[in-house]
């Protein structure tokens, strides 16, 4: 394959990735490494300094329209994000004296059972109330989502606007921590962690979870792809391809978020939450 090819092709398969990343709010990045080293043999280095030049672009291309349609939100994010930025500080200090198959082993096991709690006690606790929360309330957390449903007879979209109240803040900023810390340890994104987190503990509603994932992962991602630029991990060719790719279906993500099923979104997260989980543990029992 010729290079222009090659970058063709990879810019291709980057518009599927940025799709997925920002529907589920993993970022692209979870999915442009393993494509990028074993579809297409690049260096692991050269890969990750790709990737974390599409969470980036693929953030700052769906979030403006997460925040715009009610489905982001800006509080929780921002709230979230110091505790998740502290972790990430504590496993870069922590990176190189603890075993990386361990951590592995041990996050592919957390992902699993996020996995199995998502599916169990979201089925448990439809219908029951939200435990009153001090801490959301004095931040205002709480906000509403919008579901989207074509009008009988019309063919028109209706945006269904219903209120969600936020709980269980302290869980939220501990497993945030947790998450970053495992990103920071193991220099990958934290997304896969935070979405259960935000759903578990926090009970936000399936899309607001993965939107405002994904616009705490583009803030994230910035600060990381800065250590990369300097280092020389960046080609601007190759980031460029996988920039545009991301870009392009980060916006069509976004669109597909607002007309996907909550039920539908949650099965694909969950689907692709167990297969990064077996990732991670084939990695760590390798």
């Amino acid at each position: 394959m010729s290079p222009l090819a090659e970058i063709a092709a990879i810019t291709a398969v980057c518009v599927l990735s940025g799709c997925l990343g920002s529907l589920l709010g993993l970022g692209g990045g979870t999915f442009v490494v393993p494509i990028l080293t074993l579809a297409f043999g690049l260096d692991m280095r050269l890969a990750i300094g790709a990737s974390v030049i599409s969470v980036v672009a693929g953030s700052a291309a769906a979030s403006p329209r997460y925040l715009d349609e009610g489905f982001a939100n800006l509080r929780v994010a921002v709230t979230l994000e110091v505790a998740t930025v502290s972790g990430a500080i504590a496993g870069a200090l922590l990176a190189g004296h603890l075993s990386t198959r361990a951590l592995y082993t041990v996050f592919g096991a957390v992902l699993a059972v996020s996995a199995v709690q998502m599916l169990r006690h979201r089925q448990d606790r439809d219908g029951l109330a939200v435990p009153d929360d001090p801490i959301a309330d004095a931040l205002s957390l709480h906000g509403t989502g919008t579901r989207a449903s074509t009008g009988t007879g019309t063919g028109t979209t209706v945006r269904d606007i219903r209120p969600y109240r936020v709980t269980r803040t302290a869980t939220g900023l501990t497993m945030m921590t947790a998450a970053g810390a495992i990103s920071g340890l193991l220099g990958i994104g934290s997304g896969a962690m935070k979405v259960p987190a935000m759903d578990l503990a926090m009970r936000l509603p399936i899309k607001v979870s993965t939107a405002t994932s994904n616009l705490m992962i583009g803030v994230t991602g910035a600060a990381s792809a800065v250590v990369y630029l300097q280092r020389g991990d960046v080609v601007p060719l190759l980031a460029g391809a996988v920039a545009l790719g991301t870009v392009v279906g980060a916006r069509i993500g976004s669109r597909l978020l607002a007309v996907m099923p909550a039920e539908a979104l949650r099965a694909i997260f969950l689907v692709v939450l167990l297969i990064v989980s077996v990732q991670m543990l084939l990695r760590g029992l390798a």
